[in-house]
């Protein structure tokens, strides 16, 4: 089977046997005509096209203009790339994106100025965009994700909700709905801030009045 796949077509990727494709895809090439130049082009990349200078003007050569040796380089350089893109999975593609995804998921944060809606639909954004995708993730993980991203204005409110919802089986909807009954106070201890006033004073004069939680 390694013999059929090295002379007939490029070997397909298993992501759990890189080593093992890496392998095969090298003796493949080395059965192509022009072996070492398509090995070249892998291991050191591809052909730096001359430059050439026409009426005072600087500019890279067509192929026409390539000598003999850069011509085969450069058409080595293609093949490389067609075999490398042969022996790719379908959902290769698929697996970047989620990746992509993940990595946006990690540093994800508040945006200075937005509303605590405008976070919201973007953190929703998001999640939707990785179920697409299939991509599982603990309710635990993306409710403390939401909270723990918001402003420090959030984190008396942030604080409340962690003590009267369960983050492992509430969704951050419920999380937001909750939040959104204390937006004008986070407004008003972010405004204290930015005037360098004492943020605390206004939160021990809010927590004078009993919370009241609504359920959701």
């Amino acid at each position: 089977m390694i013999l059929s796949g090295a002379y007939n077509r490029p070997p397909m990727l298993d992501k759990d046997q890189y080593d093992s494709w890496k392998s095969r895809m090298k003796l493949y090439m080395q059965n192509r005509e022009h072996r070492r130049m398509i090995l070249e082009s892998v291991e050191h990349g591809p052909l730096i096209w001359p430059m050439v200078k026409e009426n005072g003007v600087i500019r890279t050569k067509k192929y026409v203009e390539l000598s003999v040796a850069e011509k085969i380089q450069a058409d080595c350089d293609m093949k490389s790339t067609n075999i490398i893109l042969q022996g790719l999975p379908t959902d290769i593609y698929s697996l970047e994106r989620e990746c992509k995804l993940y990595d946006a998921f990690d540093k994800f944060t508040h945006i200075k100025g937005e509303s605590l809606h405008t976070y919201y639909l973007r953190f929703t954004q998001l999640i939707n965009d990785m179920n697409i995708y299939k991509m599982k993730m603990e309710q635990f993980q993306v409710n403390t994700k939401f909270l723990n991203s918001l402003p420090p204005e959030w984190s008396k409110f942030v604080t409340d909700v962690k003590l009267v919802k369960d983050l492992h089986t509430s969704n951050f909807d419920q999380l937001h709905a909750y939040l959104e009954q204390h937006e004008l106070h986070a407004n008003e201890v972010r405004i204290m801030r930015e005037r360098n006033q004492d943020p605390l004073a206004f939160v021990a004069n809010q927590q004078m009045t009993p919370p009241h939680f609504n359920t959701y």
